[in-house]
């Protein structure tokens, strides 16, 4: 494997883990998001006793549940305890949020206890288990949170006002747009979570408790330009890509799964210049019109996006999902045109299967489709990066298809890093195949689109 690809790789598996953290928890921001929203004094319904609640939940609440959340990811509930116990050293020895204190401290900690079982194990007298395992974690807790205090607070402090810095001189110099020359092509290659959830987040957060809004949350969630080449598809494409682009296109604007559009652009790369310059165009209108949101808006729909805007931000927010979807449309049609007159362009299903082809051939794997049958097959696993977006659509969609066949079949949705043991078939997109296990004993169907793939239909078939 290439350097590029193990780095990609790498990055990837980054982001999947800071989103194995933070999604989990959407709700918690989305809650302070609306207490934000409604009960400061610029808020929609200014209430000074309510208001009081903002900080604690920014400061301590959500640090705690992201420690807690990432002790458990690696270290179970032992490691869950030690997440949220270590993470207070840092909460309370910085004066800024420590979102991505919380992030280090709560893994630590899993990290910690889980190798400290590691070593005792077997060497604990009978009856004093318990005493073990409850002073174990006090006392490393402890020690860890005073690390926190004393390190990994000033640290991670530090590293936070060097990335406010270089925002800040981003937007003093006009030059915020620019970031989407590396968000966009980014979210294509499925390295959104690290830069959203490792970056975006914590710098929004901080902005949220200083200004009451932010502008970091709507960089990556901008649904216009994957509005605008999906347009374009439809308008001026042809074959399955344009008979299948209304549906992403709902699934896309109003679903909040932007994975849905990647594939269309994956397919003809060079409408990476349109989701670029959709991107630029939104942040610079939302920078020029001072618009920003409360909380993640997450997924990624125009609905959640609107009810996180910030109170005065709803119109130049709108204002910018349409420039954005306009310009990112007009640069994808002469593409898309162009390669449905010269007959350049590949159908959607042929770009995931050469996709796929690709991706496996780069892993030394051979993706396996059309293997067992339907009496082989018990449990059916759509599989994404953060097992909540288009892997829950993916399955929620094939359990309607497949819901008149007599046999058990069981069909969820997971992480690709989390396949649940007993799996037989594992459906996810091209670009994550690599990821899966090639011994685990599944099949694995690679897919390029949820929405009309010839591969899932394959695998309903075999039910029918």
């Amino acid at each position: 494997m290439s350097k590029q690809g193990n780095l990609k790789n790498s990055v990837q598996k980054f982001g999947r883990f800071l989103s194995g953290m933070v999604m989990p928890n959407i709700g918690a921001f989305i809650a302070w998001g609306f207490i934000t929203a409604l009960f400061i004094k610029t808020g929609y319904a200014p209430n000074e006793k309510l208001a009081t609640m903002v900080d604690p939940i920014l400061k301590y609440l959500l640090p705690i549940l992201i420690a807690y959340t990432g002790g458990k990811m690696v270290g179970g509930e032992r490691g869950a305890v030690m997440g949220a116990i270590s993470v207070m050293g840092v909460v309370v020895g910085a004066e800024i949020p420590m979102l991505l204190g919380a992030m280090l401290m709560g893994p630590l900690g899993g990290f910690v206890i889980k190798k400290f079982d590691q070593m005792v194990e077997g060497k604990i007298k009978t009856g004093f288990e318990m005493l073990v395992n409850n002073f174990s974690i006090g006392i490393l807790g402890m020690l860890l949170a005073i690390l926190g205090y004393y390190a990994v607070g000033p640290f991670v402090t530090a590293i936070t006002g060097v990335l406010e810095a270089g925002v800040n001189f981003l937007v003093s110099k006009g030059l915020l747009p620019l970031v989407s020359l590396f968000v966009e092509p980014g979210k294509i290659l499925f390295l959104n979570n690290a830069i959203n959830h490792g970056i975006f987040s914590p710098i929004g957060a901080n902005q949220v408790s200083e200004a009451g809004k932010s502008i970091m949350y709507l960089i990556e969630a901008n649904p216009g330009p994957g509005l605008g080449i999906l347009l374009a598809y439809f308008v001026f494409g042809k074959g399955d890509a344009k008979s299948s682009s209304p549906g992403a296109m709902i699934i896309h604007f109003f679903g909040g799964i932007h994975e849905i559009y990647f594939p269309y652009v994956l397919m003809n790369p060079a409408l990476l210049l349109a989701v670029i310059g959709g991107g630029v165009t939104g942040v610079l209108t939302n920078s020029v019109l001072n618009a920003g949101l409360v909380a993640p808006a997450s997924p990624g729909s125009i609905i959640a996006i609107l009810s996180m805007a910030a109170k005065g931000s709803h119109i130049p927010v709108i204002i910018s999902v349409v420039l954005s979807a306009l310009v990112a449309f007009v640069i994808a049609a002469f593409f898309v045109k162009r390669a449905a007159t010269k007959g350049t362009g590949q159908d959607l299903d042929a770009a995931s299967k050469q996709l796929s082809e690709e991706k496996a051939a780069s892993k030394g794997q051979k993706v396996v489709t059309g293997k067992r049958t339907a009496n082989e097959i018990k449990k059916i696993v759509f599989a994404c990066d953060a097992g909540m977006g288009s892997s829950a659509m993916g399955a929620s969609k094939f359990r309607n298809l497949i819901k008149d066949y007599p046999g058990e079949v069981t069909v969820v949705h997971s992480q690709v890093s989390d396949i649940p043991q007993g799996t037989d078939v594992v459906v996810t997109h091209q670009n994550l195949v690599g990821r899966l296990d090639e011994n685990a004993g599944y099949e694995i169907i690679a897919i390029n689109n949820f929405l009309s793939d010839k591969n899932i239909d394959e695998l309903k078939n075999r039910f029918i």
